[in-house]
């Protein structure tokens, strides 16, 4: 089963970051695809899904899995198993890129397959067992996000560029390839892979998709984030934090950061950014 996107550039699943307002600046800069931050099929949360993203999964078994796909998937354009996480939590939970045991892994990856007709696929970490993971997505998949980069390494070092195009020689399913994914090699990782995913290089930026679409109509603005959080009802302390993220690159950029900490309210920001 084919993605359902418009091009080959998606916005990475990135924690904080992806919030709904975020997501959909990005959708409409140009991403194809949009991912939601990591989810529990037992989470209470509200999710705000109109970007229609990957709905991003972590679970150790299968227990809830049904009934939260049943609840979710006419809002979302496709489902991720993720396998990659590197995070001290991850690590304590026994999750994403700790999750090692591929008896749960294939349980895990069944039942998501058997509850949605929408295209499936896992994101995983250069590791030992990616190979087997690779199998599994053969067997169940429409797609597999690789990050070469080792759970050890999280998100510091040079990514493994080898390493990730010797897997896509011997994949049999689209990869989506992420790992520094930038305006400069952009380009050359298309040629290579079937997918990207740019995660650092959007935040505060989410014209870097209009950039890279040659979508000339787009223009970079706080304001527009802004709006679309109130809509949605963000927390202000997400509207300050993504106001901080999106002086990221400019000259004063400290100096708009010390003044966004110092905001009290709404009002404030808004007159700020004004």
């Amino acid at each position: 089963m084919k993605l359902p996107t418009k091009n080959k550039i998606f916005l990475a699943p990135m924690e904080e970051i992806n919030d709904i307002a975020f997501s959909l600046l990005c959708k409409k800069a140009g991403a194809g695809l949009t991912w939601t931050p990591l989810t529990s099929p037992f989470s209470k949360k509200h999710l705000d899904l109109n970007d229609r993203p990957v709905l991003q999964l972590f679970a150790t078994e299968t227990r809830g899995i049904k009934e939260f796909m049943k609840k979710y998937d006419k809002k979302v354009s496709a489902w991720d198993f993720n396998l990659g996480c590197p995070s001290s939590n991850a690590k304590k939970r026994g999750f994403g890129a700790y999750l090692t045991d591929l008896k749960i892994i294939e349980e895990i990856i069944k039942e998501m397959k058997a509850n949605t007709k929408k295209p499936l696929m896992i994101k995983i970490r250069k590791c030992p067992i990616a190979d087997d993971l690779l199998k599994l997505a053969e067997k169940y998949c429409d797609a597999i996000a690789i990050h070469p980069r080792t759970r050890a390494q999280g998100y510091s070092g040079e990514p493994d560029i080898k390493w990730a195009k010797q897997f896509k020689k011997k994949a049999k399913v689209p990869v989506i390839y992420s790992g520094n994914v930038n305006e400069k090699n952009y380009q050359k990782h298309l040629k290579t892979f079937d997918y990207i995913m740019v995660g650092r290089a959007a935040i505060g930026h989410p014209e870097i998709f209009a950039k890279l679409t040659n979508n000339k109509k787009f223009k970079r603005s706080y304001k527009d984030y802004l709006k679309l959080a109130k809509k949605f009802n963000l927390p202000f302390r997400q509207l300050k934090f993504q106001a901080m993220q999106f002086t990221k690159g400019d000259r004063d950029s400290r100096q708009l950061r010390n003044k966004i900490f110092t905001i009290k309210t709404i009002e404030d920001l808004e007159k700020f950014v004004n």
